[in-house]
């Protein structure tokens, strides 16, 4: 349903199109709400809650990106994602060894990697980790990041 006029096939399916696409929408915003709590945003001023929700936006788009990109591309390298010392350490947290790749690992895996601390145990008929529990596992990574930084 829609309440733009429709007067030709060809423009139902351009509105059919736009619909297909609110399930994005739908998820950027659990992400964004729940993920990033932007809803207890406590500032004071207009200027610095837009500077806020603008950078968790873009922490959002991140993370549905990643979700994405191990379900439509899983070959491509991690890299493409996330940072030289963020695949690193990601991949000793996950496999729990001292020993850092040499080369970068799939997306796929870089996906999967985030879910082992961020959510349950996983069995092997589950599907890929979802936006929940991929938030989840960065914020360990990037307390990880920051705890390797500190004693640096």
């Amino acid at each position: 349903m829609t309440s733009e006029p429709v007067d030709t096939p060809e423009e139902a399916y351009e509105y059919v199109g736009y619909y297909m696409q609110r399930w994005k929408i739908e998820r950027f915003h659990y992400v964004l709400k729940s993920g990033c709590v932007i809803e207890k945003l406590q500032e004071r001023s207009m200027d610095k809650t837009t500077a806020r929700i603008l950078m968790y936006s873009v922490i959002a788009v991140m993370i549905l990106n990643m979700t994405h990109a191990a379900r439509l591309t899983p070959d491509l390298p991690c890299s493409l994602l996330v940072g030289e010392d963020e695949w690193k350490l990601l991949n000793c947290a996950a496999n729990k060894t001292k020993k850092e790749p040499k080369k970068p690992y799939t997306i796929k895996e870089a996906v999967d990697y985030p879910g082992r601390p961020g959510g349950p145990k996983r069995a092997p008929s589950d599907g890929p980790p979802g936006v929940k529990t991929i938030w989840i596992g960065l914020m360990k990574l990037y307390i990880l990041l920051a705890y390797r930084d500190y004693l640096a």
